[in-house]
């Protein structure tokens, strides 16, 4: 399917030699899109510093790379690990979703402990590989994330809010063909945007959905993106942000599952209002 909106603004292959490096599943960019933070899936959050041309990334220079780490201040590994989600807070902090034990965990800083958010009943039910890889925070700090695979009753992707006392599912959202959500970002212009993932013989695909939000209801669906197999690779993280002609961009990573023929790609485009 061709694209349906948004225009490619880029595409690089990040090459880094280290043994953590690679996984990579969420993603948030700096306001200027110079500077972004990289959650790998096996618990290693990156900070790195971008180099553009033109508008369009040319570079990408490791400036740290830390241990997501436990309650008990010690590095997370193996199923505990399997870190998905990314969200930076508006007081700098950060929030994680884990696939593998289903729970999100606040961070102060890429060096600090975690503090694990409750987890309500419904959290008990998902599926063991795919359940919170989307997680984003609105401008009034609340978090938001939706299982990979699971379903509510009626079919529909619930989405679980967190204010900061309780849980709750504001709203569902409607899945569409064989695509899965994989990522999420509020964007500055306050929509919800979801990316998604299919997979093939011949490829990944990946769509980008958007919706308005309010207190109880996800309205005005649009789909702004959605790829040919094998445009792209594996796409799990996506940030939304203004670049310096004001215009809306997605920046987006995959994963490469630590296997040899994918790779970790920095893919952008810019967004139609």
């Amino acid at each position: 399917m061709d694209t349906p909106g948004a225009e490619p603004a880029g595409s690089y292959r990040w090459i880094a030699k280290a043994p953590w490096f690679g996984g990579f599943s969420g993603i948030e960019m700096s306001d200027d899109g110079m500077s972004m933070l990289a959650l790998s899936d096996r618990s290693i959050l990156v900070s790195a510093k971008l180099r553009r041309e033109d508008g369009r990334v040319s570079g990408a220079e490791v400036t740290s790379a830390n241990w997501v780490r436990s309650s008990k201040n010690k590095p997370l590994l193996g199923r505990a690990g399997d870190s998905e989600g990314l969200a930076v807070a508006p007081d700098g902090g950060h929030y994680i979703s884990f696939e593998g034990v289903h729970r999100l965990a606040r961070y102060a800083d890429p060096e600090s402990r975690s503090e694990v958010l409750p987890r309500p009943n419904a959290f008990k039910h998902l599926a063991g590989n795919g359940s919170f890889e989307p997680l984003a925070i609105d401008d009034q700090g609340r978090l938001y994330t939706m299982p990979e695979s699971s379903r509510a009753v009626d079919g529909t992707i619930p989405v679980y809010r967190w204010d900061g006392k309780r849980w709750s599912t504001p709203f569902k959202l409607p899945p569409r063909g064989d695509y899965l959500p994989v990522g999420a970002d509020f964007g500055p212009d306050g929509r919800l945007y979801v990316l998604e993932r299919a997979t093939g013989a011949l490829g990944f695909r990946s769509r980008l959905r958007r919706w308005t939000v309010s207190d109880t209801a996800a309205t005005q669906e649009e789909t702004i993106l959605d790829t040919r197999a094998g445009t792209h690779e594996n796409l799990e993280g996506v940030s939304i942000w203004r670049d310096a002609k004001g215009k809306l961009r997605a920046t987006m990573i995959s994963d490469d599952n630590f296997v040899f023929f994918l790779r970790t790609e920095i893919v952008e485009y810019t967004l139609p209002e």
